[in-house]
């Protein structure tokens, strides 16, 4: 199969090694030529840790046409923040019947993204999914050596509009079983687990992580903050209630994404997690748990809660004390449901939309 991996960071990288060593014609692009000239003249991608082997990628390119153009499946890698332009910039090479999977949407990403094909005045027939999580817990090592620290063996992933997901997982489950379809995007958008857990715990280790303070981000958690995480949580779920959803508790999602998971609590299950346990935190507080996870995942989630009239309490005393953390008004710069392109809907409206 010609599949794309549209970012080479940690699983741009990982997934396009990973897809080699199956057997797929793969093209890694990255926006960086330096980092494509690198990787060309490492030739493949080594993978140690939970996958071990090397994967040698047919091409690396930063040019979006060669990349977009003829492949079957493009799995987007990059960070939430950058969805909406790499839709801006793939919009005039993308072709009918191609398959686009976010990986992850985040919270809402298949909405920003279809806005901007909208804005492109785009016409072609396309799968847009949204995958609830990235399927790999991974590091780079270097440029051309990743560690993949755990593989997810349940990842929830739906089209939109919903009516598209069994056509399209029937063809994604050819390269990962373990996708598995939600109701909608709603339901993928809404069991974004790292919008509660990683803000949370950087916001309670806040003053360790500019002392330069060396901690293990998930094994190290305490009691009370695991507190405050389940009940941020119940925000989560309640929102989830409100558009006819049951999602899962981040208790629950743990050993649910990772098999043989072991432990009552969340507590215990985050410790006795092995892709967690050798994750340390942070070295700054303006890291990817907080720029990526806090406009692409706190804030839609809490646009959705409002346009369903659900009470978020917590979440709306922890937008503001991140902002100020990070002096970054992230009501403005995050994924509001203007730009997502659902800035008039109506709470009906929305649900009619992802059917």
């Amino acid at each position: 199969m010609k599949i794309t991996v549209i970012g080479a960071g940690n699983g741009g990288q990982a997934m396009a090694a990973h897809l080699s060593m199956l057997g797929h014609e793969v093209t890694l692009h990255t926006r960086n030529e330096v980092k494509a000239k690198v990787l060309r003249a490492i030739g493949g991608i080594r993978l140690v840790g939970r996958i071990n082997g090397t994967g040698y990628v047919s091409r690396y390119t930063s040019d979006m046409a060669e990349a977009v153009t003829g492949a079957e499946i493009i799995m987007i890698t990059t960070v939430a923040n950058a969805h909406r332009d790499v839709a801006l910039k793939m919009a005039p090479y993308l072709s009918d019947g191609q398959i686009v999977v976010l990986n992850p949407g985040r919270t809402g990403g298949a909405f920003e993204f279809r806005r901007a094909l909208d804005d492109c005045r785009f016409s072609r027939r396309i799968f847009l999914v949204e995958a609830q999580t990235l399927v790999y817990a991974c590091r780079i090592i270097e440029d051309g050596l990743v560690n993949i620290v755990g593989v997810k063996e349940n990842v929830l992933a739906a089209a939109l509009p919903a009516a598209d997901t069994d056509k399209a997982l029937n063809r994604i489950r050819e390269i990962f079983p373990c996708f598995h379809p939600a109701h909608n995007v709603l339901e993928t958008s809404l069991e974004n687990i790292g919008a509660v857990f990683h803000p949370s715990i950087i916001l309670f280790n806040a003053a360790a992580i500019e002392r330069g303070e060396k901690f293990y981000f998930y094994r190290d958690i305490t009691q009370g903050v695991v507190r405050f995480i389940e009940r941020l949580d119940a925000e989560r779920l309640a929102i989830g209630r409100a558009y006819g959803l049951t999602l899962t508790s981040a208790r629950d999602w743990v050993s649910m994404a990772y098999d043989h998971i072991m432990g009552d609590t969340l507590r215990e299950r985050m410790f006795n997690n092995p892709a967690y346990y050798d994750i340390t935190a942070p070295t700054t507080l303006r890291c990817r748990q907080l720029l990526e996870d806090i406009p692409t995942g706190f804030v839609p989630m809490l646009e959705f809660g409002r346009l369903a009239g659900v009470e978020t309490p917590l979440m709306e005393s922890l937008l503001p004390i991140c902002s100020t953390l990070l002096d970054e008004d992230f009501r403005t710069t995050g994924r509001t449901l203007e730009k997502m392109g659902l800035g008039e809907m109506s709470f009906e409206t929305l649900l009619n939309k992802v059917k």
